[in-house]
């Protein structure tokens, strides 16, 4: 199973969830959501598996905000929501975590120990 973490060096949540990957010998690669964002296919698989849409957004971004994600999310279609996210890594809620068919947004202990043991 390939594990890939996207994560923002500066984010505390997402520095505290690399930590608990490494503290469970999860290997995993790093990648900087910013400099290399996930790709429309790992954001449109994180939807089928059950991840809202909406869920993807990191809504108290200043992406979000200075974009005006919060009224426009309404009007847009899921491929134009899924363009943005991948054209801007900040927009994203971080971590964001593949491994396989797992999804994983934001740094939730239980979920993670859930999904990954």
């Amino acid at each position: 199973m390939a594990t890939t973490v996207y994560h923002y060096p500066q984010c505390s949540t997402c520095r505290k969830a690399l930590k608990w990957l490494d503290e469970r010998g999860i290997a995993h690669a790093r990648v900087n959501i910013v400099e290399d964002p996930p790709s429309a296919a790992h954001l449109k698989g994180a939807v089928a598996e059950g991840v809202p849409l909406r869920g993807l957004f990191n809504v108290s971004g200043q992406s979000y905000r200075n974009g005006n994600y919060k009224e426009k999310l309404a009007t847009m279609t899921e491929d134009q929501a899924i363009a943005s996210l991948h054209a801007d890594g900040k927009l994203i809620k971080r971590p964001f975590l593949v491994s396989d068919d797992i999804y994983l947004v934001g740094f939730d202990e239980k979920a993670w120990k859930q999904a990954l043991g």
